[in-house]
Formats: C-alpha cells, sequence, structure tokens
C-alpha cells in the first residue's frame, strides 16, 4: 500500500500543472537526437502467450526499458517511470521475430519528460523492411538520489518529425491533466454525498 501511495504520488507530481512550464534556463538544453535509442531482441519461445504468439507484457517490458534509458540519457541520471499510455499493439509478433524497440523524448516540463516510443518487427533471417507492431506513449519523472524530482534539461525538436511529436504530446498532456482532475473532482463529489469506494 506504501509503494502505491508513493508512485501515485510520483504521478501526480510528473502531472501537476505547475510542471508545465519548459526546464529552468539554467540547465542547458539537449537535441532529440541526443538520447533517441533503439533496442533491438530476437523473440523465442519462452516470450510466448497461450496463443503462440509473443506476450504483450513481453513487448512492454521492452518498451518500458527503452524508454527508461532514453529518459535517462536525457535527464543525466535517473528517471522513473510515472505513467505508460496508449499502448497500441497493431500486430502479433512471433517467434523468431527481430523487434526494434525505438524511443525518443517528445517532450519535456521542469522534472518530467515524455517518451515516445515505436516498436518494429522484422523476420530474423529475411531482409523484407520491418512493420510497426505497435507503438507509446510514456512519462518518466527525473529523480535525484533521495527520489525527488529534479530538474530536467529542455528537448530541442530538430527536425518537422520531432517538432509534431512534441506538438502533439502537448496535447497529450493537457488532456491528461484534464482526465486526472476531472476524477478527481468526480470522487470529491463522491465522498462530499457521503459514498465509500
Amino acid at each position: 500500500m506504501r509503494v502505491r501511495h508513493k508512485v501515485e504520488a510520483m504521478t501526480d507530481q510528473a502531472s501537476a500543472p505547475e510542471q508545465e512550464t519548459p526546464s529552468t534556463p539554467d540547465i542547458p538544453g539537449k537535441p532529440t537526437s541526443a538520447s533517441r535509442t533503439t533496442l533491438s531482441h530476437i523473440m523465442t519461445h519462452s516470450d510466448t502467450n497461450l496463443l503462440g504468439t509473443v506476450h504483450g507484457g513481453v513487448i512492454m517490458k521492452l518498451v518500458d526499458d527503452a524508454a527508461g534509458a532514453v529518459a535517462g540519457r536525457h535527464s543525466g541520471g535517473p528517471a522513473v517511470t510515472a505513467s505508460m499510455d496508449e499502448m497500441a499493439f497493431l500486430e502479433p509478433v512471433r517467434v523468431g521475430d527481430l523487434v526494434h524497440v525505438k524511443a525518443q523524448v517528445n517532450w519535456t516540463g521542469r522534472t518530467s519528460m515524455e517518451v515516445g516510443v515505436r516498436v518494429l518487427a522484422e523476420r530474423w533471417n529475411e531482409s523484407a523492411p520491418a512493420t510497426q507492431v505497435g507503438s507509446a506513449y510514456l512519462v518518466f519523472a527525473a529523480v535525484d538520489a533521495d527520489g525527488k524530482p529534479r530538474h530536467v534539461p529542455p528537448v530541442f525538436p530538430e527536425t518537422e518529425r520531432d517538432k509534431r511529436r512534441y506538438q502533439e504530446a502537448q496535447i497529450r498532456r493537457t488532456h491528461r491533466l484534464a482526465r486526472r482532475r476531472a476524477i478527481r473532482e468526480l470522487r470529491e463529489k463522491r465522498a462530499a454525498q457521503g459514498f465509500e469506494d
């Protein structure tokens, strides 16, 4: 229960309205390419689910690993997963697929970052182009040695695609904050009416 409250508090900190502004000016920014990472892994029988395809949890673990590496590289230190949203599985992944998980920082606040991830798969022994099989957006909070939030460098989008991703990340952030606020207000209203959840 204590761990759950700590994670919820960290998520609230990473998504608080005051985090909306970019990092403090005394921290030099970094271009998107500085922390962009690709993690590749061949899927084996130990990765399968009951249907014989690769388990979604295996893909999610790879997504979190790649995104965590990107967040740590961009922020220059530890970063913890605050939330994962819009995890989409577009195609099944099979045993023998070489999976590439491509991650980059899309947007930064003062202490939080959104990392976008694309998952691609290709047969390990074929030369056909890789197919996109999934995508996700994760929010990471940079923390210090005591687990307290710390400032992150601003990210500088370099390409038109990076700029589009930055703008889309701002929209997703607005929606996350609005959803959290609406849920909090509903719970407070229900509590005031005497309902216990």
